[in-house]
């Protein structure tokens, strides 16, 4: 018998390096509104969608909306 997956709940507050580890190609969407200092930024473990969006004047929601179509895109 399959094993469920739970699928990880895309928020505001979801942490940016959860994100990375647990939405494959998640990596891509925050190199395009963050740029590549996030990944050696060790606020990454702890800053969330919303904070990194106010940092990098971006709306999280627009974010959030590319995460979550590559959830759709990989089931």
């Amino acid at each position: 018998m399959a094993t469920e997956t739970k699928k990880y709940e895309v928020t505001k507050n979801s942490v940016i390096g959860e994100l990375i580890r647990e939405v494959p190609g998640a990596q891509e969407v925050i190199k395009k509104y963050f740029g590549n200092g996030c990944f050696t930024c060790p606020g990454i473990n702890v800053e969330s969608i919303t904070f990194g969006a106010a940092m990098h004047n971006v709306d999280p929601e627009k974010m959030m909306a590319d995460i979550k179509a590559l959830q759709k895109e990989n089931g």
